[in-house]
């Protein structure tokens, strides 16, 4: 039987979801993205589950949309659809309850890119780089430059657009598109030193946090603050919020009840 399209394995509230088609460059096709969604998806509510890591075998992170099923031979109805669910796939990354951290080593083009750049956290080995090269194929990467253009200085962001010359790992650092560069041999244990950091703390207090931080970055500032008071209020009124301020007064280690 063929191998899986992705590969999902979890320990110690860290799921880890490995991209797994090296020989399509991990292609973010239907079934691709159908699989994905299943792994981000899965008991994301459950106690256990803290923080999702997403990974890739092979030397292509992601390659970005199959462009077998963006030709003519399919109709306009299924190249909606597999727009459509990549742009549900990237969404939901930032509306799941827990921090999404990307764990990049090698290319990520196009959509692949975009799936960088919707990731709460990216953390990217130096070899890694970064492009949106649809122009060059008569195919402008618009959805990509949603996520793209919420992550990096307009005018770095058009000029991958434009050209679909790639950035390194330094370069996608510095503009912000990554949050982390790291020798390859040191990725995955960069990637758990995060994981592990975010496990300790209470997964309601950080649900609460990452909701509320997507929701006031599209605000105006005092729009944003209005709403962040009466989330701190809020914050306030979770019994995780009393158990930390209680345990950081008696100088304890605090007992998430999450």
């Amino acid at each position: 039987p063929p191998a899986p399209l992705t590969v999902r394995r979890q320990a110690g509230g860290v799921r880890t979801i490995v991209l797994n088609n090296p020989r399509r460059r991990n292609a973010l096709s239907l079934p691709m993205l159908r699989c994905l969604r299943q792994d981000l998806l899965h008991d994301h509510k459950g106690r256990e589950l803290r923080v999702i890591i997403i990974a890739a075998e092979g030397p292509v992170f992601c390659s970005g949309h199959d462009l077998k099923e963006l030709s003519s031979e399919d109709d306009v109805k299924h190249h909606s659809q597999v727009f459509e669910l990549c742009a549900e796939v990237m969404t939901l990354i930032q509306k799941l309850p827990v921090p999404v951290i990307a764990q990049v080593n090698g290319l990520a083009t196009a959509a692949g890119c975009q799936l960088v750049a919707s990731c709460d956290i990216a953390v990217a080995s130096e070899k890694s780089q970064f492009a949106t090269p649809g122009v060059n194929i008569g195919l402008f990467c618009s959805t990509p430059a949603v996520a793209l253009g919420r992550s990096l200085p307009r005018k770095v962001a058009l000029e991958m657009l434009f050209t679909g010359e790639p950035l390194s790992a330094q370069e996608a650092l510095m503009h912000g598109l990554v949050s982390k560069v790291v020798p390859e041999d040191k990725l995955e244990e960069e990637t758990m030193k995060i994981s592990q950091k975010i496990c300790e703390s209470s997964k309601s207090v950080l649900a609460l946090g990452k909701a509320t931080f997507y929701r006031q970055i599209t605000q105006d500032l005092d729009t944003a603050y209005k709403m962040t008071t009466q989330v701190m209020v809020d914050n306030l009124t979770l019994r995780d919020g009393q158990e930390g301020i209680e345990a950081f007064i008696q100088k304890r280690k605090p007992v998430w009840s999450h």
